[in-house]
Formats: structure tokens, sequence, C-alpha cells
């Protein structure tokens, strides 16, 4: 097949066809603020799912605050599934996951396998490492410019909205205490023994200058993966799919859709990927 053909399939997906479910999973980041370069690229391929399952002055998680409940890793996994099984219910689910999503998306495809197509964990937490949260010292410190800035390498990929949105949310009670009491319930939860149980294959993506979770203990912690692939992406801090949005778009696109992904596909094999149709 000329290779054209593949280029014509990435410029002009056909309209008609159950495609693969993606779900995205987001850190301590609210979802929206995540993945705002990545939603628009990807839906061109799959169903694309963001779950608000993180809102921090949501009812939901207010509700469970109330009543003294934690908001825990095992809450959020138990949340996804209830997600996925009630309202998407079309298995197979690939999955992406940023920062505290990694740790939640790990539990999910051990607890729940049958679940579950690939993973990309991007800089994931709980993997054995002291994380560093420059967002809480910024909630405390009321300075929520340099906490954005400490999580990107090259401060110009920042957005000024973004920097907006935070500053607005830490001048409210109610999403401070939310924040507040997922770190608490999260924080110390920790994945690394159960990355040798995952089933999927799993890309595991680093940013060489990631000053939250570290380099060195995500290479290592990325080679208990059994179907494992692992990837430091040079130049880059704690949101990769913000500061090298381009790379990772069609890095996950490959990755998810290529019958044998690599960690570092030739740059043919990024533009000419082909996306399935229908979920198998």
């Amino acid at each position: 097949m000329p290779p054209w053909n593949g280029l014509m399939d990435r410029l002009r997906p056909k309209a008609y066809g159950r495609r693969q479910p993606l779900i995205l999973m987001n850190g301590l980041a609210e979802q929206h603020e995540s993945w705002f370069r990545n939603r628009r690229f990807w839906s061109r391929y799959f169903d694309v799912y963001s779950p608000q399952i993180i809102v921090y002055d949501g009812q939901t998680l207010h509700d469970r605050i109330a009543k003294k409940e934690p908001i825990s890793v095992d809450y959020l996994v138990e949340q996804y599934r209830t997600f996925l099984t009630q309202f998407v219910q079309n298995p197979p689910y690939h999955l992406v996951a940023s920062s505290l999503g990694g740790k939640v998306a790990v539990e999910l495809a051990v607890k729940y396998p049958e679940l579950i197509g690939r993973v990309v964990l991007l800089c994931p937490s709980g993997m054995g490492d002291k994380e560093q949260l420059p967002i809480i010292e910024g909630v405390v410190r009321g300075d929520m410019h340099s906490t954005v800035k400490s999580v990107f390498h090259q401060p110009r990929f920042i957005d000024s909205d973004m920097v907006r949105y935070y500053k607005a949310k830490i001048n409210n009670r109610k999403w401070k205490t939310g924040l507040l009491r997922t770190v608490r319930g999260t924080l110390d939860h920790t994945v690394r023994e159960k990355l040798k149980l995952m089933k999927a294959p799993t890309l595991f993506v680093t940013g060489e200058y990631d000053k939250v979770c570290d380099p060195k203990t995500a290479a290592e912690a990325a080679q208990e993966l059994p179907d494992g692939h692992f990837l430091e992406i040079p130049k880059c801090g704690h949101a990769p799919q913000i500061e090298k949005h381009w790379l990772v778009n069609r890095l996950v696109l490959h990755f998810l859709t290529a019958p044998k992904p690599t960690a570092n596909p030739r740059w043919s094999q990024l533009l000419l990927a082909k996306p399935t149709r229908v979920a198998k």
C-alpha cells in the first residue's frame, strides 16, 4: 500500500464507525487544564473521554469529605470503573494518565485487566521516590505563577490562562479544601510493586527535567513492566502533554494503534499512524 494512503487517513479520518475509547486521567491539575493541547488531536482518532472524577469544589468530593471518608487512590479507581462500565460500556479502554493519574491507572489496570487495552503513563507518581508538590506550596504561599512555572522546563510554554485560573482558585476555600484532602489521601500511595502485574502494553514517559517525579526513579521503575516501553523526553519537565504536545500527541497515537508499538518510532511511523475504526 502506498505510504500516502496512511497520510490521507490521518488527514481525513472516516466519519462513521465506532472508535476505540481513550480515557484521560489527570493528576492534581484538574481535567481540562491537563489536556487542553491534546484532546482535539486525539479526538480525531479515538472516542476521547475525560471524566471529571477530581473536581476540587465539586459536590461529590465534598459530600465524601463531609462524611469523613478519604479521597484515596482506591476510591478514584472505583470511580473510574463505575464511569467506564456504566457510561462508556465499550471495552477495552486505552488509558493516558498523568502524574497522580498514573497511580490510578496502574491500580485500575491491575485490578481490572479485562477492561484495559493499552496504557500510556506520563510522568506518573507513586514510583517510590519522594514527590515534590509545587501546587501545594503555591496554594500555601499564594504564588501560583511560580508554582506553574516549576512544572515546566521552558517557561515559554506556560499558558497565561492557566496561571489566571489557578490564581482565582486559590482564593476559593472549597476548592483549596478539596485539593488538600485529595493530596492527603493519595500522597503516600505507591504502585511500584504493582508494575510487575501489569498485563497491558504500557508506555512510560518521563521528562529529563521533571522536578516533581525523579526521572532516574522513573527509568528504574519502567524496567519492571512485563510489556513496558520507556522514553525520556529531553528538555522537558513534568507536563510533557503540554510542553512537548506535538511529540506526545503523535507518540500516543502511534503507541495505541501500531501492531508493534515502540517508544522510539521513526518519524514516518508518527506521521502515518492509522487508527483502527472498530474496537476489537
